[in-house]
């Protein structure tokens, strides 16, 4: 199906370079986002977030960096048991199992969004984005940015940027 016109049959104005990826603001601890860069977080694990669709996400790293300066675009979300998504966690990383079970154990369901690609920016610190916006405060779970034009276009001026440095993440 066409994301964009709704339709099942391709659009004369199909383009491949339209990145159909649902952009969300979320907020990372650093220590998270440190773990990517250096190979060890391979999935961002969730309590509640989007099924069955990739998404790019713009990343706000929380005190004491206090910054929007990154983009991850993550796959299609695995949904499924508490146990089962601390199951990946453990796979991925020996002794991070349990710490994810403590955090979803409570829920029918959970969540483990696989990291496909990371780009860091120079960004925009906290006080900036309180400016361009008025007020901003950091979201605590994930933002929509499509129902919040004037943060996706902040997201959007930030990623315009050169990258700092980018990867692809491997082993999903």
């Amino acid at each position: 199906m066409n994301l964009f016109t709704g339709s099942a049959q391709p659009s004369l104005f199909d383009d491949a370079s339209v990145d159909v990826r649902e952009p969300v603001l979320m907020s990372l601890n650093p220590v998270y986002f440190d773990l990517i860069w250096a190979g060890e977080k391979r999935h961002e694990f969730r309590r509640r977030f989007l099924t069955g669709q990739p998404v790019r996400w713009f990343v706000f790293l929380t005190a004491p960096v206090s910054r929007l300066g990154a983009v991850i675009d993550l796959g299609p979300a695995v949904v499924d048991t508490p146990q089962r998504i601390a199951d990946i966690a453990e796979q991925a990383r020996a002794g991070n199992g349990a710490s994810v079970f403590e955090y979803v154990q409570d829920l029918p369901q959970a969540f483990a969004i696989p990291i496909q690609r990371v780009v860091q920016y120079p960004g925009m610190p906290l006080d900036q984005l309180k400016v361009e916006l008025g007020s901003f405060h950091p979201p605590q779970g994930y933002t929509r940015l499509r129902n919040h034009p004037e943060l996706l276009s902040i997201c959007e001026k930030v990623t315009a940027d050169s990258p700092t440095r980018e990867m692809t993440v491997h082993g999903h």
